[in-house]
């Protein structure tokens, strides 16, 4: 969709962007972020040819954008900026329809569209239409401004720092709408913002960038728990992969290679391994380590020595996918009222067992290391 090939930006003698070379994959929310200075908005207006590069190629859909008129280029890209840009003089309408009536779309489908949009980021069209900008908060304004970049239909959306300016209710509703506009339309989104907050809560992927360089490009998740260098570490906070549990995963928190038996062994076998591995409880597994039961101390001790686990065991176990979060994990385990969730793969394989204790032991090494690194 986007790509960035060895880009470089100099002003005189001062390098702003330097050897630049990135791939934006269609429907991504890629957000850009780094201290003041780093040349973060001056990549997002090359990509509409708002500022040019000195060396270096910039590509849309294949086609290098420096043979491209830069008219049409911009109005094929949606675009919104921190005080929204809004024409002072025109109607709500009139600033949601100009693109595409300039584009020269159906008159009936432009607003049927405004009218979807504007319901959209959570403005009623009945109410809204017909007002002038300065008769919008500064909130609704950013709303207006957010839903004229989608009305151009444009495959690709650029924001910088579209929502800085708001107090932090409105910006978090604003950025929650954002999050669902993207998914359901599926847009390709290039974000700019210095809070790394804002940048964890919308992207898929986050560009880190520190004096026209990239440090780390990748998932939010990634960056959290393995940033590149120092510097990223600091950057994002080293305390933030605590204060955000949702992106802690059940891989991360799981005992590896739990104990377990075969589904052939009887009860007697069942408890000597306990014993022998300090469990009460162990999974039992068939061919290819597929997860089929479980069996329990508690539920064993008094049956008949010689009974099959096969016939004894609990067939129903809940389990959580490898991808699940700690919230989700806690949840179940406190909605179903046990202390310990086997962690299985797409095929049903077991790859770890999630434990209260496991969970405590992950959050506590969590805290040595940044404790430590302070």
């Amino acid at each position: 969709m986007i790509q960035f090939k060895h880009v470089n930006k100099k002003y005189r003698l001062k390098t702003i962007i330097n050897d630049f070379s990135l791939d934006i994959e269609p429907g991504q929310l890629v957000v850009f972020i780094g201290p003041s200075g780093c040349g973060k908005t001056t990549l997002l207006k090359m990509i509409n040819k708002l500022i040019l590069p000195t060396t270096g190629q910039i590509y849309v859909n294949g086609k290098e954008i420096s043979t491209m008129n830069p008219i049409e280029l911009r109005r094929n890209i949606g675009y919104v900026i921190q005080n929204t840009g809004l024409f002072p003089h025109m109607t709500i309408q009139e600033n949601l329809e100009l693109i595409p009536k300039i584009k020269g779309e159906d008159p009936i489908q432009i607003e049927q569209r405004t009218k979807e949009l504007l319901e959209i980021v959570g403005l009623d069209p009945t109410e809204f239409l017909q007002r002038y900008p300065k008769e919008l908060s500064g909130g609704q304004q950013q709303r207006v401004g957010v839903a004229r970049a989608f009305s151009t239909n444009s495959d690709i959306i650029l924001m910088d720092e579209p929502f800085s300016a708001l107090d932090p209710v409105t910006r978090a509703s604003l950025q929650d709408e954002l999050y669902q506009m993207q998914k359901e339309l599926n847009k390709t989104i290039i974000f700019v913002t210095h809070d790394m907050d804002e940048a964890i809560k919308i992207a898929d992927k986050i560009c880190i960038l520190k004096d026209g360089d990239i440090l780390q490009y990748d998932t939010p998740e990634a960056i959290l728990k393995s940033p590149t260098n120092e510097f990223v570490s600091d950057f994002i906070g080293k305390r933030r992969v605590w204060n955000n549990p949702e992106l802690l995963m059940a891989e991360d928190i799981m005992i590896p290679d739990p104990v377990k038996i075969n589904p052939k062994r009887n009860v007697l076998q069942a408890i000597e391994i306990m014993k022998e591995h300090k469990v009460d409880s162990l999974m039992v597994t068939g061919k290819n380590n597929i997860l089929i039961g479980l069996v329990t101390l508690k539920g064993i001790q008094l049956l008949d020595r010689n009974s099959s686990i096969e016939s004894i065991m609990e067939q129903k176990v809940l389990s959580v996918s490898e991808d699940a979060n700690l919230i989700s994990i806690l949840e179940a385990m406190n909605e179903h009222k046990i202390g310990y969730l086997p962690v299985v793969n797409q095929m049903n394989q077991l790859t770890g067992l999630i434990t209260r204790s496991s969970i405590l032991s992950a959050l506590s090494s969590q805290l040595i290391d940044m404790e430590v690194a302070f």
